[in-house]
């Protein structure tokens, strides 16, 4: 896939100089560099979906990126609710898609 990554920005500069790291979402390995949150990443490389709704099952993706609507929350490295726009990558991160919430937890009781 093409990465549709800003190379040159005559603000930010050449970002071909940070440091390439490897990330996996869903299992798939994607570049990213040092600096990028999660979102920024994923954006960069073509992923739009980054969790499904709990009730509906539509696909949400990268909607604030300021982390107030938690659209776009994943898991990283098995912890749960991690707001992709605001967590900066790691080197070998594991993202997985949000996982969606028991039923009853929808209908208000106790997972």
């Amino acid at each position: 896939m093409n990465s549709r990554r800003v190379n040159h920005h005559p603000v930010l500069g050449d970002l071909e100089k940070q440091k390439q790291v490897k990330i996996y979402f869903d299992g798939q390995p994607y570049v990213a560099y040092e600096g990028d949150t999660i979102a920024s990443a994923l954006l960069a490389s073509g992923v739009r979906t980054l969790r499904r709704h709990e009730d509906k099952g539509t696909p949400r993706g990268i909607y604030c990126n300021i982390g107030h609507c938690f659209e776009c929350r994943v898991r990283v490295n098995d912890k749960n609710t991690v707001r992709a726009c605001l967590t900066p990558v790691e080197n070998n991160m594991r993202i997985e898609s949000g996982t969606s919430l028991a039923t009853t937890s929808l209908q208000g009781g106790k997972l």
